[in-house]
């Protein structure tokens, strides 16, 4: 356990980074798979805006490694386009 009062803080920190962190990631896996099920091509092009923007803030913040996310984004945009 922690002896400092830093390192307290810190774990608190953490807890709740972590948090928040997998609220985001989750609701993004859950927008990816909601894109992924869509069949009609103009609803899934105007739904992939919100879900690069839900990529690339988990990528900016280091929650997804950026080529992660870039594999995702060129995938889901190939998927649209075949759609």
């Amino acid at each position: 356990m922690a002896n400092h009062k830093s390192a307290k803080k810190r774990i608190r920190q953490n807890a709740i980074i972590r948090l928040r962190n997998r609220y985001y990631k989750k609701s993004a896996r859950t927008a990816i798979a909601k894109l992924r099920s869509m069949t009609d091509k103009e609803e899934a092009t105007a739904y992939m805006p919100k879900v690069i923007s839900m990529i690339d803030k988990l990528a900016k913040g280091n929650t997804w490694h950026k080529n992660k996310a870039s594999n995702l984004k060129s995938k889901l945009m190939k998927r649209i386009a075949g759609l």
